[in-house]
């Protein structure tokens, strides 16, 4: 039997292997070719143009994943003790440094020392104000010069406040120191901080300020220092108002100080004239 044709096909390759790769470079379909075979295989639904197709043909787009940054609110945060200012770190230390040395005065003497006196005027005037914030009367009671009498804590922290080379008397501060003492029934320490008021020099006008310690000495029954209240404003050039006037002469009728309401009547009429209808208006109507 003679070679079949395998056999002469593998003697050819072996005898002439370049002859027989350019043979089969020749047969080999080109890549053309081949694109256009694969897409004639592709389902004949499926178009690309530019119209839109169904959504099982269509590509998804990626998901872009917003990154949003936010900033904490801070006006959760408590309001400034004073205007523009917050209680700093070491306010905070100290006003916690004076509660816990309030029963023991040798502690106390230390707390100042070492905590308060080594303030800035804005945080030593933030510590009084958070005392006050914090109606913290009682605290750590201190021996004057006379026997049985007891200071308050924020006004041994005012006493303080006083010495500083800075200090400027402020009438709202006092005011606010006032409405505290009297609130907790300490009339002496209200009397006693009425009279250094009055020895206070340079105090500034301040009409609204004034008029919240009349508010106070009203409210609070004590008739003699609202008329001493009055005089002062008018002794530093602080012009009472309507509301000076009403506040004054209604709370003293109301407490049955007639005499006292006729002089201020008199010196309302030289401000406002004969008619005094104001007076009869109350304090949200006045406003508006």
């Amino acid at each position: 039997m003679g070679p079949n044709r395998n056999d002469i096909s593998l003697l050819y390759i072996i005898l002439f292997p370049e002859q027989t790769a350019r043979e089969q470079q020749k047969m080999r379909p080109s890549s053309a070719t081949q694109a256009l075979t694969l897409f004639s295989s592709l389902p004949r639904n499926l178009i690309f143009n530019a119209e839109p197709q169904p959504s099982s043909l269509q590509l998804s787009r990626p998901k872009r994943w917003k990154l949003i940054v936010t900033m904490r609110d801070r006006s959760n945060n408590p309001r400034p003790l004073q205007k523009g200012r917050h209680l700093s770190i070491e306010a905070i230390q100290t006003v916690q440094a004076l509660k816990r040395a309030k029963k023991n005065q040798s502690f106390l003497d230390q707390a100042f020392d070492s905590k308060f006196r080594r303030l800035l005027k804005l945080d030593m005037m933030a510590v009084l104000r958070d005392l006050l914030r914090q109606n913290e009367c009682f605290l750590a009671l201190k021996f004057t010069q006379t026997p049985n009498k007891y200071l308050p804590l924020n006004y041994m922290v005012f006493e303080d406040i006083r010495k500083e080379h800075w200090y400027r008397p402020q009438v709202s501060l006092y005011a606010d120191m006032i409405k505290v003492m009297a609130s907790n029934e300490l009339i002496e320490q209200v009397e006693l901080l009425c009279l250094c008021l009055k020895k206070e020099t340079n105090l500034h006008p301040e009409l609204e300020a004034f008029n919240a310690l009349l508010t106070t000495l009203i409210s609070f029954n004590i008739p003699k220092l609202a008329m001493e209240c009055y005089y002062l404003m008018k002794e530093v050039g602080c012009e009472p108002d309507r509301s000076s006037f009403r506040i004054i002469i209604n709370g003293l009728e109301s407490m049955g100080e007639t005499g006292l309401s006729g002089i201020l009547r008199q010196d309302a009429q030289k401000y406002y004239g004969e008619s005094l209808e104001f007076l009869e208006e109350n304090e949200e109507t006045a406003v508006k």
